[in-house]
């Protein structure tokens, strides 16, 4: 019944799970989650019941469940499988009262929000991509609100706090450090110290803190120092991780720029 499934506790402030899976014959009875679900199908389509009306969930959309209200789940296609992608945040990542909006308006069909999760889930592959999987998080916290129509949060500007955020994250650099650790210590809110921060400096914090963790990456390897130890020493995961956002960033692999910078052609 279960072609495959994956499912695990990421270490990121709001997430209480995540759930890959694909079914063909199962059909899930009606059952309640205490906490947001937030659904991708990837693949097929989901016929679901929610609160008893029935709605369905399809690729490049974004469903929203909330938390404590009846639904269930089925191929929307007999004998076709399914193939889906679930968050389970917190029941306080959204204001109680939205909770009804959600029954009744549940699919999210705004191309920002698929892409937000893609890159949630995305960032969930490594447990040192805590701040990129947050910095998704609270993007579609924001489009989510919008769509239930919850009033969305000032914008204005506070340079000071953003500087105080910088100074904070480069104290930090090579740690596993988050928005919700930032916000507790300088007394804000995440998505308050995202917004300022991205408004004072044009990237969002995620982004800051790979581009200083490369830069101190490519000064380590021109040193000689092997890629393995650059990693560790920078705050990557492991070397593939360092790796990935190394080619991401500068086009080539750890390895090929120590070779070019010895001057042997950039063969590793």
């Amino acid at each position: 019944m279960v072609e495959s499934l994956r499912a695990w506790h990421p270490d990121v402030p709001v997430v209480q799970e995540v759930l890959h899976a694909t079914f063909e014959h199962h059909a899930y009875p009606a059952h309640t989650h205490d906490s947001w679900a937030v659904l991708v199908i990837d693949e097929g389509a989901v016929a679901y019941d929610l609160d008893r009306t029935a709605h369905r969930a399809t690729p490049a959309t974004v469903t929203l469940l909330p938390p404590h209200v009846p639904h269930d789940g089925r191929s929307a296609t007999p004998g076709v499988r399914f193939r889906k992608r679930v968050l389970y945040l917190d029941a306080a990542w959204l204001p109680s009262r939205a909770a009804g909006a959600a029954v009744a308006s549940p699919t999210l069909r705004d191309p920002r929000a698929t892409t937000a999760v893609d890159r949630v889930h995305s960032a969930l592959a490594s447990p040192a991509d805590v701040l990129e999987a947050e910095h998704g998080i609270l993007l579609l916290h924001g489009l989510a609100k919008a769509h239930l129509g919850e009033p969305a949060a000032p914008t204005t500007g506070d340079a000071p706090l953003a500087r105080r955020l910088r100074r904070l994250l480069d104290e930090r650099l090579t740690e596993t450090f988050t928005l919700a650790d930032a916000a507790r210590i300088l007394g804000s809110h995440p998505s308050r110290l995202m917004r300022v921060f991205s408004e004072a400096y044009g990237i969002p914090p995620h982004r800051y803190v790979t581009g200083r963790r490369i830069d101190r990456a490519r000064r380590l390897l021109l040193d000689g120092r092997a890629p393995a130890r650059v990693a560790a020493e920078t705050g990557f995961y492991d070397q593939p991780h360092l790796t990935r956002h190394f080619r991401k960033v500068l086009g080539t692999t750890p390895a090929l720029f120590a070779a070019a910078a010895r001057g042997d052609g950039g063969r590793a």
